[in-house]
């Protein structure tokens, strides 16, 4: 185990189990599960209750930004209820049938994880309201006059479904998920920690300043954090470092092209060409993407969100904006003008 200490100190690690097993990265029970202390609270009671019961837990939504853990706590559901554990994405699912054949092959209290669940098709939909209430699904056979449906009744099971675009699922679909948990931005705190974890997993000495300096840098996101690890560890056993400490982080993170607030080159150049192309904004979204050489939806769904959650940016009705921050963060004065107070306001 990791041992923290102060600056200048290693954080150490003792050696791995005698029969080789090697950890995941992804943590496999909820007293392993870093940070989300309020989702964690409120699941272990739930998952108490339904095991008091001997019953499957209520079907759960997990929603919040890319890379919180999703996917993570969906099988720790699954391990915390002693229970199977299938997983699929929604895109995966073209046809009602492919559906189909994953619920009937579903053993009691199973835990299905359907990751992106917002992307399911309308009519494939419908086949999950009444197995998700009634544990039983509905199936045309034959077409035509001669058509006849068949009831097949389900084992109990609970449905884990991922989305970062809440606001994108039905309401139909939505109000039948009984456990609706919400993954918030991760503090520095808690991003140490996981880091910490990580490093003994891969076997990484790191000072404890060092993974300060990672987790400062992380974007509030594990997945993020432990990318960032990774490429770090390359650099600085290329440079011969056996300890990453934190001079060799900050080398490893200016290569890497990751400032200090977490801004990486992509949204450095998304600011400077709104500031010095559109002199800060108003500018619209497709005016941006194509200035940018992207899709609108990347835009949307990998640039603007930890820029307006820095405050570095902003959407107005007449389109987006730099923000004084966001000029200062990119060491240009800012141009006060009356057009973009008035947005502001």
């Amino acid at each position: 185990m990791f041992d923290m200490v102060d600056s200048g100190e290693l954080i150490a690690m003792e050696e791995q189990a005698a029969d080789g097993w090697q950890y995941s990265l992804r943590p496999r029970r909820l007293l392993e599960y870093i940070g989300q202390d309020k989702v964690k609270s409120n699941l272990s009671k739930f998952i108490q209750a339904a095991c008091t019961r001997s019953e499957a837990l209520d079907h759960v939504l997990l929603y919040g930004p890319p890379g919180l853990g999703k996917t993570t706590l969906a099988a720790i559901i699954a391990n915390e209820m002693g229970a199977n554990f299938r997983q699929t994405s929604a895109p995966a699912i073209e046809r009602q049938g492919d559906l189909a054949s994953l619920l009937t092959n579903l053993q009691e209290h199973d835990v299905l994880f359907i990751d992106e669940i917002h992307r399911l098709s309308h009519h494939v939909e419908e086949i999950l309201y009444s197995a998700m209430e009634d544990h039983a699904i509905d199936i045309i056979i034959g077409k035509g006059p001669s058509a006849r449906s068949i009831r097949l009744d389900l084992a109990p099971f609970t449905l884990v479904g991922a989305t970062t675009k809440t606001g994108s699922l039905s309401a139909p679909l939505r109000d039948r998920f009984g456990i609706q948990l919400h993954l918030e931005y991760y503090t520095p705190e808690a991003l140490l920690l996981i880091i910490v974890r990580t490093a003994e997993i891969l076997s990484v000495r790191i000072d404890r300043e060092g993974a300060l300096e990672i987790a400062k840098r992380s974007r509030g996101t594990p997945r993020v954090a432990n990318r960032i690890l990774k490429r770090v560890r390359d650099i600085a056993q290329v440079a011969g470092e056996e300890i990453i400490s934190r001079d060799i982080t900050i080398e490893a993170l200016e290569a890497l092209e990751v400032d200090e607030m977490g801004l990486e080159n992509k949204d450095r150049r998304m600011l400077e060409i709104m500031i010095q192309k559109f002199s800060g904004g108003p500018v619209g979204l497709k005016t941006l993407a194509a200035a940018l050489s992207e899709m609108v939806e990347t835009i949307e769904d990998v640039y603007e969100p930890y820029l307006i959650q820095l405050g570095f940016i902003a959407r107005t009705a007449r389109g987006r904006i730099v923000t004084h921050s966001g000029y200062e963060h990119m060491g240009i004065p800012f141009s006060n003008h009356d057009d973009r107070q008035g947005d502001l306001l």
